[in-house]
Parts: C-alpha cells; sequence; structure tokens
C-alpha cells in the first residue's frame, strides 16, 4: 500500500510573518532583506505584490530596487521566525507524529497512519491550511503524494494557500514537463551538465539511461533518476528521533572584500575557530573539510579534503581550510564571502586513527592542541567569548569582530 505524504510549505513565511505583525506591509510591495550596512544584502523573501514587480528571492537589494523602486524593506527578525516556525509544526503534530522539519519554512509529514481518524490526505492537507491560517495568520501550500519528493514538488506547484495532489495517476502529466532544477538536490550544477546532453526536463531524465546518467553524475545520479521515476522510499522522521550531526559549518560575509592572503587567513582562522568550537560542545569531530568561496561578482568555487585523522583542533581545520582555499580561488578576484565546514562527522569516541605509512600524523602534536583548546572553550565559558581571540581578529578591516 503507498504512503499518504504531505509536504507543507509556509508561502513567503519570513514575509508573511512581518506582514502578520504588521498588516500596514501586506499594502505594499515589501520584502525582508539583510542589512545592507553589513553587506547582507540579499532578498531573504517577499510578499505577492514584490512578487508581481519581479522581485526573486536571494537577488541583491540594488536589483529588487531597479525593478520596484518603492519597495519597503525590512530587517529580518530570525528568533521570531523560529518561534512560529515551532507553532506551525506543533499544529502539524495534531495530525500526526512523524513530522520531519526541511529548514525553517518547510515539513514533510507521514499521515498514512492518520487517515482513519482524520480523513484522506488531500482532507487533511485543507484542515491543515485551514488551521494555520486561521490560528497563526500565515498560508501554507500543501504537496501530497505517495512520496517525498513529489510531494515536495506538489507543495511548489501551485501557491499561494493551494494543495497540489500528485499521485500515481497524473504524476507524468505534473511532474514530467518540470524543470529538472525543480527535482529535490538536483543543484545548479547538476542541472548544467544534465542540459549539456539534452536533459532539461523530469521527463526527459525520467526516459533517460540510468547507467550513463550514474556515469556522468555518480551515485547522485541513480538517486536523482529513481526521483525521477517516482522512486523514493525515504522515511518520513519523527519528532522523537535524534537529528544526526552530518556537518559544522560557519560562514561570513565581510565588511570590506577580502583581496590578500593575510586577510585570507584571518578570515579563515575566525571561522575555523568558531566550528571546531561548536564541534567540542557536541563531543564530535570531522575526518574532512570543506571550503566555499564566493567572489565579489557573486560567482562561487568550493573544495573539500579527507584529514588524515579526525580532528576538531580549530589550528588544523585552518590550516587545511586555507590551503584549500588557496588551490581553488581565483587570486585575481576579491572574495565577498566564505564559508567553512567540516565534513563527515563522528563522535569523539568513535574516532580512531588510522596510520598511514606515508603519512607524518603527529598525534602527540594534536593532542597537545585538543588540550589547549578544550582548556580555551573553559576559560570563554567562565569570562566570554572575547576572554581569549586570535591576533590576527584584532583591529582587522573585513568585520571579523563584529560578528
Amino acid at each position: 500500500m503507498d504512503r499518504t505524504i504531505l509536504h507543507c510549505d509556509c508561502n513567503a513565511f519570513y514575509a508573511s510573518v512581518e506582514c502578520m505583525l504588521r498588516p500596514e506591509l501586506k499594502d505594499v510591495p515589501m520584502a525582508v532583506a539583510g542589512d545592507i550596512t553589513k553587506r547582507h544584502g540579499i532578498i531573504l523573501a517577499k510578499n505577492e505584490l514584490a512578487k508581481a514587480y519581479g522581485v526573486k528571492t536571494a537577488e541583491t537589494i540594488g536589483a529588487t530596487r531597479r525593478k520596484c523602486p518603492d519597495i519597503v524593506l525590512v530587517l529580518p527578525h530570525h528568533e521570531l521566525y523560529a518561534e512560529y516556525s515551532k507553532k506551525v509544526n506543533d499544529i502539524y503534530k495534531r495530525y500526526t507524529d512523524l513530522v520531519e522539519p526541511f529548514g525553517i519554512d518547510e515539513s514533510w509529514l507521514d499521515v498514512t497512519a492518520s487517515k482513519n481518524l482524520f480523513g484522506d490526505g488531500v482532507h487533511i492537507a485543507n484542515e491543515i491550511r485551514r488551521t494555520v491560517r486561521e490560528e497563526i495568520g500565515i498560508t501554507v501550500s500543501v504537496g501530497v503524494s505517495f512520496n517525498k519528493v513529489f510531494a515536495k514538488l506538489g507543495s511548489d506547484y501551485k501557491k499561494p494557500d493551494a494543495t497540489t495532489v500528485i499521485s500515481r495517476d497524473n504524476y507524468k502529466d505534473i511532474v514530467y514537463p518540470l524543470p529538472v532544477g525543480d527535482l529535490l538536490f538536483a543543484g545548479r550544477r547538476t542541472t548544467e551538465m544534465l542540459g549539456k546532453i539534452g536533459i532539461k526536463t523530469i521527463g526527459e531524465l525520467a526516459n533517460s539511461n540510468k547507467e550513463l546518467i550514474g556515469g556522468m553524475l555518480g551515485k547522485m545520479g541513480y538517486i536523482l533518476h529513481d526521483y525521477a521515476n517516482g522512486i523514493d522510499n525515504d522515511p518520513v522522521k519523527s519528532v522523537e528521533d535524534v537529528r544526526e550531526i552530518k556537518s559544522v559549518g560557519n560562514g561570513m560575509t565581510f565588511k570590506t572584500d577580502i583581496v590578500t592572503e593575510d586577510e585570507l587567513r584571518c578570515g579563515i582562522t575566525a571561522l575555523s575557530d568558531s566550528i571546531c568550537s561548536r564541534m567540542r560542545r557536541a563531543c564530535v569531530k570531522c575526518r574532512g573539510v570543506q571550503v566555499y568561496i564566493k567572489y565579489a561578482d557573486f560567482k562561487s568555487v568550493s573544495k573539500q579534503k579527507q584529514l588524515s585523522l579526525p580532528t576538531n583542533v580549530s589550528k588544523e581545520i585552518a590550516k587545511e581550510a586555507f590551503d584549500l582555499a588557496n588551490a581553488v580561488r581565483d587570486k585575481r578576484k576579491a572574495i565577498r564571502m566564505l564559508r567553512i565546514t567540516g565534513i563527515n562527522i563522528e563522535h569523539q569516541d568513535n574516532c580512531g586513527v588510522q596510520l598511514s605509512l606515508f603519512e607524518d600524523v603527529n598525534t602527540e602534536k594534536h593532542e597537545k592542541l585538543e588540550r589547549l583548546e578544550t582548556n580555551i572553550d573553559k576559560i570563554r565559558k567562565k569570562f566570554g567569548k572575547g576572554a581569549i581571540t586570535f591576533g590576527s581578529a584584532l583591529g582587522n578591516e573585513i568585520g571579523i569582530d563584529e560578528e
């Protein structure tokens, strides 16, 4: 028997919360945007009036104002959005305990076992939409399907405040004409690669040779081919499930663009300190590191590598990240934003060290650094984060001391 999966997506969530709390914003084109004075100037969400002007999420404030000179921009209130996200998810939990958030404004629900109590998937979806609208004051679009991937496509298919059913009978009519980039986890680079071999729609991907796609894209190619054909058995996780930490990262958009190696090292040192402090609090280590760079022209590049031994020591992460960044970056371009991520996370109790015959793994030095940074954590916990900082972060002009 097929499952009944819902994907609930709060429409223009940030903007909807702001308009609910300030009703006058409903009557003007408005958007929630980052603080332009700190160069976080992109659109995070917009209302329907702004959308009518062609305003898009993630575009710059400058581009938005050229489209809509009279747009009202509102600073984000993230703690408020988290509060309302919890309220919305609490409504979902009235219908099932299988609620899996996918970001702050989206959740999957498995209501297969709930139909005898509340009616079929469409009825539950419409009840959820009505309840959220009346009790919270925002709208939700819901996709109803037999798997998570198609349910998400359904919630995106018609907005705002709509229910879309994607069934085994109609999925080819609805899903196949959609751009392949609409498919879950089909990112820009994947979409570009598929486009080069003439695959532009989900239907074209579904009808392509699976081995060809797998050979071109690797494991994800096989997964995307299955998704396009409606093959997705991934369960909706219970609210009681403990979420496994898969990566720990932190990014920073700098007050002024990074040009020199000293500025790059300063940014990497601060970010590595932040993520390693978080890993130590969570009692985990990473076996790999990833660097993501966004240039001043908004083009980006990323690279990752495996480490000789698992670590949560910032000095080790910073060294590897700096080497990665220097290897991959275009030194002719200024860097606007940088993100460092510890990947392949494991609990520290499970982190055995596999010594290599060809690498000088200095475990004694590693353990010494680990003890040092653990002591730094204790000092910061007692006297505050600013009690100990890196000399390079003092008096810099890229905004690290303001973060």
